[in-house]
């Protein structure tokens, strides 16, 4: 097995002990690269067919291009689709950044999904080597019900076992795409011919690497136009995934109190 077979096979299994152990079981789907191949995977491991519902945390503030691409795919791969509108900006933490406030919208979207206890388990399409805040993280995450994340009170997990009990009043982040990289995501997407966003190829010299909302993420330097010259690109550039996303030069702790509060 090559690197690709062996990421393939370990998230597979991460899927099924999910869909056997944390049931009522949800996807939270942002519609970029990384969920979008969670979704593929769990159509593999479940023989054609996600059998959970998928999530879109909508802040009304998505790029057209994502809101085409959730459509589309969201018919073609028979998704159960559920779409939660965000509270708006005014609802959210005043102490918080401007733009880390807009950002806190899906955390706040993702709270009021959990009320009333209705899942056990979410399956998210982080990566650890995404931002430094994640490497922290767990394949088997335990959550309070409001989301906030305990970090120094994390299960260990050697030798993939998972501590996959969903502690009393609170629910579970399943991470299966934690051990990938943004390359993997990459080249598992070019092998498997998974559909791309057109956002994420050079238009003007210019491309999303990483896909949020309109008024908080920004298009990076580039003029790669096909997932060969992006996976050039990554193999050589010193810029964070993240450069892109606004909220995170902000203020220096932004992102880790969003995560700490409950963002994905």
């Amino acid at each position: 097995m090559n690197r690709l077979d062996t990421l393939e096979a370990q998230s597979v299994f991460i899927l099924r002990e999910a869909y056997a152990t944390a049931r009522p079981l949800a996807a939270l789907w942002s519609v970029g690269k990384d969920s979008n191949v969670v979704l593929w995977l769990a159509r593999k491991a479940f023989f054609g067919r996600v059998p959970f519902p998928v999530v879109q945390l909508d802040t009304d503030m998505e790029l057209d291009e994502v809101y085409a691409y959730r459509d589309q795919y969201t018919k073609e791969w028979d998704l159960d689709l559920i779409v939660i509108d965000c509270p708006p900006e005014s609802e959210m933490d005043p102490d918080l950044p401007p733009m880390t406030r807009a950002a806190a919208r899906k955390s706040a979207g993702l709270a009021s999904l959990l009320e009333g206890d209705s899942y056990k388990g979410i399956i998210v399409g982080i990566r650890r080597d995404e931002e430094a805040t994640r490497a922290k993280e767990r394949v088997f995450s335990p959550r309070a019900l409001s989301g906030v994340w305990e970090f120094r009170d994390q299960p260990p997990e050697f030798w993939d076992q998972f501590a996959t009990e969903t502690p009393e009043g609170a629910h579970l982040r399943i991470h299966p795409l934690l051990h990938w990289t943004e390359v993997d995501i990459w080249r598992y997407s070019q092998r498997e011919n998974i559909p791309i966003n057109p956002l994420y190829f050079t238009q003007n010299g210019k491309r999303y690497r990483s896909l949020g909302e309109k008024n908080i993420t920004a298009p990076i330097e580039s003029n790669a136009s096909t997932v060969d010259e992006i996976i050039a690109e990554l193999e050589t550039t010193r810029s964070p995934e993240r450069a892109g996303r606004l909220m995170d030069s902000e203020a220096e702790d932004s992102f880790e109190r969003l995560r700490t509060s409950g963002y994905m």
